[in-house]
């Protein structure tokens, strides 16, 4: 079963767009077959884990010691991490995939960690989408800066909506 990594932040609750189109990803990555990996705390994190176990999907959750929360109760399992760095290691090497999701810098990090592992081959590159109109903003203009350095462009993927994502990853990951 392939795993897809998802990042976004912690702060939607239940009821708030983003809380729910998390959960929307989390049951058609669950439907799809795919188990879902996140920081493994709340908000977007608790609702992609809640949303695949609805639909018999596995939930990682990749914490750290020094957060001092709860984790989701929606995870099957729980790998503890040291620092963040580690965490984000983990978060990174687990995953067959990635679906970005939007949050604030912890997520535009881990976007940024990705995109650079890419592109310095430290990793093979995976699929990889972001939803949200800020990371269109984002993409865009680092595509014109890596266009500029001559270096290879397309490694992140943008995409409307929840569903396209999904049907985004499924092509990549299973060709």
């Amino acid at each position: 079963m392939a795993t897809i990594t998802v990042f976004g932040s912690s702060f939607p609750k239940p009821g708030d767009k983003e809380y729910e189109d998390a959960f929307r990803l989390g049951q058609l990555l669950g439907e799809n077959d795919f188990s879902v990996c996140s920081g493994g705390y709340q908000g977007i994190m608790d609702a992609v884990s809640k949303g695949a176990r609805e639909k018999g999907g596995e939930a990682i959750g990749v914490t750290v010691e020094t957060f001092n929360s709860e984790p989701s109760e929606y995870l099957t399992e729980i790998i503890e991490c040291d620092s963040l760095f580690e965490r984000i290691k983990t978060l990174v090497t687990i995953a067959d995939g990635f679906v970005i999701l939007n949050g604030g810098t912890g997520t535009l990090l881990e976007l940024a960690v990705i995109w650079e592992y890419f592109n310095k081959e430290l990793i093979k590159p995976r699929p990889a989408v972001a939803h949200g109109k800020m990371w269109n903003n984002i993409i865009t203009e680092m595509e014109n800066r890596i266009a500029v350095e001559k270096r290879k462009l397309g490694l992140i993927k943008t995409c409307g909506t929840i569903e396209g994502c999904v049907e985004t990853i499924i092509k990549l990951v299973k060709d």
